[in-house]
Order: structure tokens, then sequence, then C-alpha cells
């Protein structure tokens, strides 16, 4: 199907005038005209449709999107203002009033209003961005000759994200927060613990009957060796496969090779872009080279409506694989073997029915294999622990691998797989194939499957430090079928994948740029968690500011900072103007207090605010941190001590105020290199020590020479007090600061006094040296002066030798 007629298909009603108008993009490049070399292709012609297309079109979408993104995140604000304001859950077994059944029902209409606007929004994006792409694709095929403009328009698209997920993630998260919340409260008392929001960042998977939540990033080549040592400090590589073990000798990672299919409309891959309910994914997956005989696994991913999604496969040879496909063979020696082994009848039934299903559902839908992806895995796991499953893909390539054009089919149609590829062992980058059948994935794939269970929506500290890092890319919804498809087979597919965008940018980032707005995303949801809980009853989860920023900030100590510098700067009443309480100048913490807070402030801080303290049009106030919620909330130990003597609270008898913070409690580890510093530093002033005491030395001796020169001995003494201090500061300097070090201090380590006494006394004394080198000099030059007008007199007869004497 042409794009045009799914444009016209595919455009929601109310907002049909805000599409692309891609049938007057293409009549300004007379896309409809079959010969137009009687009239040739101007620059005005360029200009004008470059006009249209950048500045009119362009425009247009992006504007409506952004919009419309405000709109929603208004709306969900509302409505989770009327959350906050329900009554608390009652006594466990009072159910819920028929009047609050009401409202909390209306509040789920509400919801579902919105949730369908965000999809029909999420569609819109989708379409209109695949637009672009297309037309520009056709002006480049049409008008390349003289002017190219896919890579202008590619920037273009990068920087106006409106077909991104981050456009929409805080919607999600949100709305899934506030679904949960009304779901629990609508169903039976003392139901709210069985079940937990999805993130909608994750995605959640079934492996042999276990749950798992499973996270998708990309990894930059220049920061992979980086995330590797990352998990390697953690988790062992994992050999997982025989075959694999064989064909590598267990010294290198796996090669995978994953044969995907569909039909010649693409209709699997549009499910799954679009992810409808019950979409499904068929591939056929072995490890190594197929002409070392590995066992093959044909597979089935099913998508289900709530999100999660599960696998169903089974190995078959080889020589099974076509009449498997061609529905000539129904796996009978499977199944004749497991039932010789002594297999259960459910096991060999379940078999069966596998078999079966997979073979009707190729059969219905006409599948043939299209596309090949081809990687190197990498695996993490701890041996007979599988809570954490990691694993890195690298060297992705896909390669077409279909029978669409019947002249110059890519595969053999006899065949189910390309021959010229496996029969002579051919490895990535796969320079011996067409290149324009062999699309490179640049970046490297990272996904963490978490085993759900037990204390749900925890996972370990290192993973959600990786997470939230700048090593990784988050890409939630990524899938190799997809992009292999979208990469090779653009002009057979009218819908592509939102991180398209995402390859035309630099996914590096600065690690503090990266840091804070992990903590912002976590303190957000943090907050939006602390209201569903306290409307629940129950406590969902907690936010605790990392300590790997860079540079030892965080988003909220920086917000904090800003709320009380508003609150201090406001009246000396100690109330301020602003969402937060402000204190006099008498409370001001100090800023010991401050760097404290830094790093033990558990949830603190509200929206950012002008200079009035009144909030900042531009800023999110509900998304803000939990003193949003309950505005007085801080964990920091200044904030305890002000409470304290605010309400008069004392502590419990037998309790007392802690004097070591925890950071402190643990043993004390120590690189070298901070001992090491320390004692080069003793050196280096030692070293100076020994050139002023030779210095010293060498004038003194001098002087005493030369007839007891009393300005040389002079100096020699003031150079020996100097060395003799610098020995001794730098030794004092040395005790100091192994006992800071050891002691865990936070103060500065610099201290000036020693350096500036030094630097003042050699200023001091090389002046008084000039001055009275000066004035010798000067007295000498005199008294030769007085001796040369006595000799001329005498010459002269001015005046008697007697008189000399």
């Amino acid at each position: 199907m042409r794009f045009g007629k799914t444009l016209r298909q595919s455009v929601y009603a109310p907002w049909k005038d805000k599409y692309i108008d891609y049938s007057k993009l293409k009549s300004i490049l007379r896309d409809d005209r079959p010969d137009d070399e009687d009239e040739p292709w101007t620059e005005e012609d360029e200009n004008r449709f470059c006009d249209e297309i950048f500045n009119t079109q362009l425009e247009k979408v992006a504007q409506f999107q952004a919009e419309k993104v405000e709109e929603l995140r208004q709306r969900v604000d509302a409505v989770f203002e009327k959350l906050k304001e329900s009554p608390a859950t009652e006594e466990e077994g009072t159910p819920k009033s028929d009047e609050e059944k009401k409202r909390l029902k209306g509040l789920e209409g509400e919801l579902d209003t919105i949730t369908n606007e965000v999809k029909e929004l999420q569609k819109y994006s989708n379409l209109n961005y695949t637009g672009f792409l297309k037309i520009v694709k056709k002006h480049d095929r049409k008008r390349g000759d003289r002017y190219k403009i896919r890579p202008l328009m590619q920037v273009s698209l990068s920087k106006r994200p409106f077909n991104s997920e981050q456009a929409y993630s805080p919607l999600l998260n949100k709305l899934s927060l506030m679904y949960f919340a009304i779901r629990q409260q609508l169903e039976e008392p003392g139901a709210a613990d069985t079940a937990y929001p999805v993130d909608p960042d994750s995605q959640p998977e079934t492996h042999n009957g276990e749950r798992y939540t499973a996270h998708k990033f990309w990894v930059h080549p220049d920061n992979l060796l980086e995330v590797k040592t990352v998990i390697l400090r953690r988790l062992p590589a994992l050999v997982y496969s025989e075959q694999s073990a064989k064909e590598v000798d267990g010294q290198h990672d796996p090669t995978i090779t994953s044969v995907y299919f569909d039909n010649s409309k693409f209709q699997l891959y549009s499910k799954k872009l679009e992810r409808e309910d019950e979409a499904s994914s068929l591939r056929l997956r072995w490890y190594g080279q197929l002409s070392q005989k590995p066992d093959i696994f044909l597979e089935q991913k099913l998508l289900h409506d709530n999100g999660s999604s599960e696998e169903h496969r089974f190995a078959i040879k080889e020589k099974y694989v076509k009449p498997f496909l061609d529905g000539e063979y129904k796996m009978e020696k499977s199944v004749q073997k497991m039932e010789r082994k002594g297999q259960s009848a459910s096991d060999v039934e379940e078999f069966r029915s596998t078999a079966d299903h997979i073979q009707d559902f190729v059969r219905d839908n006409k599948l043939e294999p299209v596309v090949r992806a081809n990687y190197v895995r990498t695996a993490f796991q701890n041996p007979g622990d599988d809570r954490v499953r990691i694993s890195i893909d690298t060297d992705i390539a896909f390669i077409r691998e279909d029978t669409l054009d019947r002249s110059r089919p890519c595969r053999d149609p006899k065949e189910w797989h390309r021959t010229d590829i496996d029969e002579s062992n051919m490895t990535y980058p796969f320079k011996n194939i067409n290149q324009s059948e062999v699309s490179r994935f640049p970046y490297a794939v990272l996904e963490i499957k978490l085993r759900e269970g037990g204390n749900r929506g925890k996972r370990p500290t290192w993973i959600q430090d990786l997470m939230g890092s700048h090593l990784v890319h988050g890409c939630p919804r990524f899938s190799k079928y997809v992009q292999g498809v979208a990469s090779l087979f653009e002009d057979y597919v009218n819908r592509l994948p939102f991180w398209l965008s995402d390859l035309d940018t630099d996914i590096r980032k600065d690690p503090q740029v990266a840091f804070e707005e992990e903590e912002e995303r976590r303190a957000r949801r943090a907050e939006n968690e602390q209201v569903v809980g306290s409307f629940l009853g129950a406590k969902l989860g907690s936010f605790k500011p990392s300590r790997s920023s860079p540079v030892a900030k965080s988003y909220l100590a920086e917000r904090l900072a800003a709320d009380q510098s508003a609150a201090q700067s406001s009246p000396a009443t100690g109330t301020g103007t602003g969402t937060g309480t402000g204190t006099g100048q008498g409370d001001r913490p100090t800023p010991v207090e401050e760097a404290g807070e830094s790093s033990t402030t558990a949830a603190a801080g509200t929206a950012q605010t002008n200079g009035n303290g009144t909030p900042h049009p531009d800023r999110e106030i509900n998304y803000g941190t939990l003193s949003s919620v309950f505005p007085g909330f801080s964990l920091s130990k200044y904030s305890k001590a002000r409470r304290a003597r605010e309400v008069g609270i004392s502590l419990p008898p037998g309790v007392t105020e802690p004097t070591e913070w925890i950071k402190n409690s643990g043993p004390l580890q120590i690189e070298p290199k901070v001992w090491l510093a320390n004692e080069r530093t003793f050196l280096r002033w030692q070293h100076i020590c020994v050139l002023l005491g030779g210095l010293a030395i060498s004038l003194y001796t001098a002087g005493s020479a030369a007839g007891h020169n009393f300005l040389a001995q002079v100096m020699g003494i003031i150079f020996i007090c100097i060395s003799i201090f610098a020995g001794g500061w730098s030794y004092w300097v040395l005790r100091k600061r192994r006992e800071m070090i050891i002691g865990r201090s936070g103060k500065d380590f610099d201290f000036v006094g020693g350096p500036l006494v030094v630097s003042v006394a050699l200023m001091g004394a090389l002046i008084v040296n000039f001055v009275l080198a000066y004035r010798q000099a000067f007295h000498n030059h005199h008294a030769g002066n007085e001796v040369a007008d006595m000799v001329a007199g005498v010459l002269n007869g001015s005046v008697e030798v007697g008189d000399l004497r």
C-alpha cells in the first residue's frame, strides 16, 4: 500500500488539518507527472519545495505535537490533583461508599480519555515522521542529481523530537500509577498489595514460567568497554550454550543468527510496531556457523494486551526446516523420540501443540524469511542464579533474506536461508554480498532482565546506577526485527519506529548532565508513588539521591539550596512567600551542615521559583519532589534539628544522638594513590627545604671567607630560618592530612598558611638584601668620589699633603 493511502486511512478526524500535507508536497515535487523533461527543475522550484516542507509542514506538525503534549500534561496533573484530594484507604474490610466509587469511576473514565489521546498522538507523531522521511526520499530519488535534502531533514527531525519515547514517558508513568491506585481502590479491600504499577520504560516477559522485566539500552562503542567492566565486577561472563561452547572453545563470545519471518505486506512488522493486541513474531535462531550443524530453534514471541510477552520454541534439525515450513512435516520423529525417552504425556502433548500452532501460524499468514540479524552476544549471569540476566550484543548486522523481487531474489526461493552466506561461513561485516542488502547497526544493544518476585520494584543499586548513567542510552521498545525491516525495507512499509531519529544524533552524554536527568526522573516518580501510596495506605517506593555524581552534586540538593535561598531572602519574620518555609538568620545552616545535606537528604525541595518565591511559570510543579506533597518533609540532619527545636521533641529514653555519619561507619578502604599523593607533597616540600638550606650555608660560608661580610651572613641566617620552617610545616601537614584521610573528613585538604609564610619571607629577604646592597654600593661610590677630589687637590696645589694627615 502506498503511503499516501495509508495516511488518508489513518488520519484521526479531530486533527485532520494538522497532518503533513503529503499530496501537496508530491504536487510541488511533480511526482504525479511521469515525464517532465520538457519542464526542468529549477532553483526556484527547489526553494519552493524546501520552504513548504521545512517552514510550513514541519513547523505545523512539531508545534501541534508540542501543544498537545502540554495540554495532556495539564489534564493529567488535574486528575492527579483530584486523586490527591481523595480520602485515604479505610480500614481493611470497610467497603467504599457508592459516592466514592462513582467518583473513582469518573476519574478512571477521564484517564481512559487521556490515554486514548496519548495513543492517538503517538500514532500521529509516527505517521508524520514517516511521511517526512518518505517525501524527502522521493525528492532525492527524483531530484537528487542536483539537490539532496534527506540529511538536512534528519537533522531537523532530531532537533524536534516529536517522534520520541521520551516525549511520552513522563505522561505514561503518571497514568500507570493513577490507574493502579484507582483500580486497587475499586477492588475488594485488602487487595492493594497484590499488584504493582507497570513501568512503561520496561517490558514484562515470561521465560520458563518465570516473569522478568526487561530493560533495553544502546551503548556507544566508546563506552562499551567501560560498561562491560562495570558488569564484570558484579557478574561473571556466561557460556550458556553447549554448541557455542564447542564452537568458541570457551574463549570467545558466540555469534548468533536469527532469521525473522513475515509476509509480503509486512503485517507482523506493522502489528509489532503499533503494539497491537496479540502481536507475534517468528524466527529461526542458531549459534555459530550453520555448516557446523548447530541446534536450530524455531521461536514464536507473543505480545499480550497488558504489555507482557511470552515465548514458545522448540528445536528442529536443519533438514526438517523446509518441510516443516511447507506443512509437509509434523515433527513426528521428535515426538517419537520424546516417547522413547519416557517423557510424560503432558510434555509430549505440549510439544505437539506448540509445533502445530506455529505451523498453522506460518500457513495462515503466508510467512517466509525476510530479514536476518547477525550479532555477537556477551552474556553475564551468576551460575545457578537467574535473578539478574544481562546480555550485550555487538557487531549487529541486518541482511535481506527475502524474495520480494522475483526477478532478483536475495534468497533462493527453494531454500529457507541464504546459502551464499552460510555455505561460505561469511561473518561480520559481510563485505562479499551486495552492500544494498546489508545494514550495520552503529551501537551495541544492552538488555537487562530482572526476575520479578520477592520485593517487587527493587533492583540492585549498581544496576540502577548503570541504567541511569551516561554510559547507556535508553530505548525500551527496541526490536532487532523492527530495526532490520525499517532499515532495509523502507519502501515496503508505511510506519517507522520512533528510535530512528536517535540514530542521527550522538547518544553520548555528559556524565553530570546524565546524572542530573536521571535523578530528576527518579524524584518525579518517587513523588507520584508517594502520593499514590498515601492514598492506598501503603508504601510503593522511596527515593534516595545517588552518590555517583562526578562532582558530588544532586538534583534535590540544588533544588533545596534554591528554596532555602529564596526563603532566607524573605523578611525577618521567617516565613517565605514560596512553597517552602523559611528560617531566620539564626537558623541558617553552617557550611558543614549544607555539605552534609547534599549526600544525606532523602527527599526535599519543591519546584523551582522566581526570586520572589512564587512558582516559575516554565517549571513543572506537580513533577517536583516529595516536598510538593509534604512541604516539611526532609531527612537531613539540619531539618531534623530544626523540627526538633520548633516542636520541642526530645529523643526517647536510652536513645542518644549519633555522633558518626553512616558513611563513616563501615570499614576503612583507602586507595594507595591517596597515601602516595600525601607523601609526594611532603617530599616536594623537603626538596625545597634542602635547596633553601644549601643556599643559606653557601651564603653564610662565603660571607665569612670574604672578610666577615655582614650582609651575606645575615641573609644566610634568614634563609636557614625559612628552611627550618618549611621542614617543620611540611611534616605537620603530612601528619594532619593523614589524620583527615583516616577520619574521612569532608573538609578541604588545602593548607595555605605555610606556602604564604614561605613566599612572604623569601620576598622580604630579597627586598632587604636589595636595599642593603644598594646602600652599601651607594656608600662605596660616595667615598670613592671624596678620595678622588683630595688627590686632584694635591696635584693642583690647592691642598697640602700635610692637610691630608
